[in-house]
């Protein structure tokens, strides 16, 4: 994708100074950009001439930033600022958090900006779901998040996550595999691969999605700035979807700040005795989380039952289904591991020799029955 025309050189150069001069959350610093606008803003930040609290906000790094060696760091290790100024800026994502600090939830506050690796800015403002659970996250948990991401992928909507081990790398992996874009947002800057293992995971969302973050580049991961990231990741979605998480975990984090923002919380439930799964479990029974089993039922939540692919509810179809009439009775009357003749099945049937021989070829051609020397056996699907 071509970026959109954007601001001109003092904005960026602004934009980069101010992302950088803070430790987000910023809510003084952003409320003073939002008033003065970002080159005047940054530069009375810069000079120091601002009120008590954004001071307190910028005090410790106002003379160790400099925007034009962040904006050529970002240009050496292929990623880019993104602004309220650019076409592609998700702005009524970011409205989200605007209400949410208005309304006193100052730690919501939109960021300043953001640093983005990857081209395909388009998918922050098309459909997508958070895919979140935690880093121990059992064969289960990842299978289950693997498959939501493909399905995700497969109906095009975007699939938001941390890159984290566990839950947040099958989804990505899911959504890449179902032919979707996916969104890494990282609590450092986006230029790092954090963690390192997800190395090549990272390379693979940044060709097909975009790998995302408020920190600017070579910026290190730290314990508090995951917290903080969270808050971009369930704006960024339309809804959460918690997989496998504790009773205090990251995942439940963002499943309180989706439900902030007013958009719909999901959880996959779990065996009852998995304490992985006792924070899906909790969101399920006392704090309005919807219970979800697969793709076609998150999509049902956030695209409504009208626009949503038709979702296959009850029993797993089987391959055997498809069969009705004579040859469903005669398939039915057969056992995997005990063989049988025709004259045994003829009165089982109720049908008449040929018909149960014509109906043992049609199945045998099938590939749903065999012929042994010991009489005809089902096979295994």
């Amino acid at each position: 994708m071509t970026p959109s025309s954007g601001p001109d050189e003092r904005v960026l150069l602004a934009r980069a100074y101010l992302s950088a001069v803070v430790e987000p959350p910023a809510p003084a610093l952003l409320r003073f950009v939002e008033e003065h606008g970002p080159v005047a803003a940054a530069d009375l930040v810069a000079e120091g001439e601002v009120p008590r609290a954004v001071a307190g906000e910028v005090e410790a790094r106002r003379t160790r930033v400099s925007g034009a060696m962040l904006l050529e760091q970002a240009q050496r290790c292929g990623t880019r600022l993104l602004g309220p100024e650019h076409g592609e800026w998700p702005a009524e994502r970011m409205a989200a958090l605007a209400r949410a600090t208005n309304m006193g939830l100052e730690r919501l506050v939109a960021p300043v900006a953001l640093w983005c690796r990857g081209a395909a800015t388009e998918v922050l403002t098309e459909r997508s779901v958070a895919v979140v659970g935690t880093r121990a996250a059992t064969g289960y948990g990842e299978n289950l998040a693997a498959e939501l991401g493909y399905g995700l992928g497969v109906a095009g909507v975007g699939v938001i996550s941390g890159a984290a081990y566990g839950i947040d790398g099958a989804a990505h992996r899911g959504a890449l595999a179902g032919g979707g874009a996916t969104v890494a947002v990282l609590a450092c800057g986006p230029d790092r691969d954090y963690p390192a293992g997800h190395a090549r995971l990272l390379g693979e969302v940044a060709e097909r999605g975009l790998v995302l973050s408020e920190y600017a580049p070579g910026t290190p991961p730290r314990k508090h700035r995951f917290l903080v990231r969270n808050r971009l990741i369930a704006a960024l979605a339309e809804g959460t979807v918690v997989v496998e998480a504790g009773l205090r975990s990251g995942a439940a984090n963002t499943a309180a700040t989706t439900d902030s923002l007013g958009h719909p919380v999901m959880a996959v439930p779990g065996p009852v005795s998995s304490a992985n799964s006792a924070g899906c479990h909790e969101l399920i029974r006392s704090s309005g989380g919807i219970l979800v089993t697969g793709a076609n039922e998150v999509l049902e939540v956030v695209l409504g039952a009208g626009e949503a692919p038709e979702a296959q509810h009850g029993a797993p179809q089987r391959s055997t289904d498809r069969l009705d009439g004579p040859a469903g009775r005669v398939c039915d009357s057969l056992h995997f591991d005990r063989p049988r003749h025709v004259e045994q099945l003829v009165p089982e049937t109720g049908l008449p020799e040929r018909t149960v021989l014509s109906c043992l070829a049609e199945l045998e051609m099938s590939g749903f029955v065999s012929l042994g020397e010991e009489g005809w056996t089902r096979c295994k699907q």
